[in-house]
């Protein structure tokens, strides 16, 4: 009778847990602090001063910093400071001047340090058309974005007249620094170098009003750039799987007769307890209970590792049971759901689950040394339903 008062907790308590964890399934981060990184990445740029110059300029070094979040496996966003130098030619422009206003070279091109911070919105390619996998190699993201643009022009000289060769000093207004706003778009490769670590290879095109003053007649500015770095993932790449929604309606007829059946148990029991209390004993031998556990099961909504009230009071009478047969040794065997989810994640998962329910009878007062530790990853059905391997058993 008492078996079967567990059997029937155990289903009601994963049955109810399950409904709990219904939703649509999808990866997510598990907490707001998840999925956070930060990026070095270095290269060249190449700049076009437009349509009156109409070639890009030689590479020059640029370096940028990024920090962002992935949200899913499929979106995230990340904020970008940069610093490079913007190499052209120009038409226009003729060497720089001396501080007694003498012209200084003759050559046709110039320079610019340009600072930028960018906001790019992050599209993962790989994980939008075939799944999330922790796992991959290499995984193509696009992105794009709005940024901010901040030059000056230097102090130099313009041609304004070839023929007469006239010059005219960089007006002082064009000296200062300048805010201008610009948008664009690019591709990032990531090389999957372990759970924090990636190593990235981006390129980027941006357009932007013309920074470039009175060295050049433009209105815009085209911009390349290549780069490689460097990624670091704060905590490690945690996405947990949510499974797809099921029929709740279903799972509260199911609630509803474990339920019944445990109260129709819980009735029998009484009774034979009643009947037991009247009867003669027939022989002087006397047969001391043994105190056994009640639910040795604690289940867990879909990817977590989080106790749920229903866990805690199944913990609670488990942890009176151990500790009145402190020469008994259990163990906290951890599982997972093979059916979602790769394998090192529920490895890890399992660990994690044991462990929390390991904590939490260490919490009660349970000896330590009654306990041993194990997670056994993703396993097939214990049960006969997938939710219901998403559990810790005590054994």
């Amino acid at each position: 009778m008492k078996s079967k008062l567990v059997i029937l907790s155990l289903l009601l308590a994963g049955a109810a847990t399950a409904v709990n964890a219904q939703t649509k399934e999808k990866y997510v981060s598990e907490k707001a602090t998840d999925n956070i990184f930060v990026s070095v990445t270095g290269g060249v740029s190449m700049v076009n001063a437009g349509k009156s110059e109409g070639k890009f300029g030689s590479p020059a070094p640029h370096i940028t910093v990024s920090v962002g979040k992935w949200f899913t496996p499929v979106w995230g966003v990340r904020g970008q400071g940069g610093l490079w130098r913007a190499n052209f030619d120009s038409n226009n422009s003729h060497g720089t001047l001396a501080a007694d206003g003498t012209l200084i070279g003759t050559a046709e091109s110039y320079h610019k340090n340009v600072g930028q911070l960018r906001l790019d919105a992050m599209f993962n390619i790989s994980n939008a058309i075939w799944g999330y996998n922790p796992d991959r190699l290499f995984n193509l993201s696009v992105f794009a974005g709005p940024g901010l643009t901040f030059a000056k022009t230097g102090n130099g000289g313009v041609l304004i007249d070839d023929v007469n060769r006239t010059w005219q000093r960089v007006p002082a207004s064009e000296q200062k620094g300048h805010a201008y706003i610009n948008g664009s778009i690019g591709l990032q490769g990531k090389f999957n170098v372990s759970e924090y670590i990636d190593i990235d290879v981006e390129a980027r095109g941006e357009l932007a009003p013309s920074y470039l003053g009175y060295l050049s007649t433009a209105n815009t500015v085209g911009g390349l750039y290549f780069g490689a770095g460097i990624t670091y993932t704060f905590g490690g790449k945690n996405f947990v799987p949510y499974m797809s929604k099921v029929d709740v309606d279903a799972l509260n007829d199911e609630i509803n007769k474990y339920r019944s059946e445990l109260e129709q148990a819980q009735t029998d029991l009484a009774n034979s307890k009643n009947a037991a209390a009247t009867a003669q004993p027939v022989t002087q031998e006397v047969v001391k209970e043994v105190q056994v556990a009640g639910p040795r099961a604690v289940f867990f909504k879909i990817g977590s590792a989080k106790l749920d009230d229903y866990g805690k009071v199944n913990i609670q009478m488990a942890a009176k049971v151990l500790k009145a047969n402190p020469d008994k040794k259990y163990k906290v065997a951890g599982y997972a759901d093979k059916a979602t989810g790769s394998a090192p994640f529920n490895q890890k998962l399992s660990e994690k689950r044991a462990q929390v329910v390991y904590d939490a009878l260490i919490a009660e007062g349970v000896d330590k040394d009654q306990l041993e530790l194990v997670g056994f990853g993703g396993t097939e059905n214990m049960f006969g339903k997938d939710y219901l391997n998403r559990c810790v058993i005590l054994e």
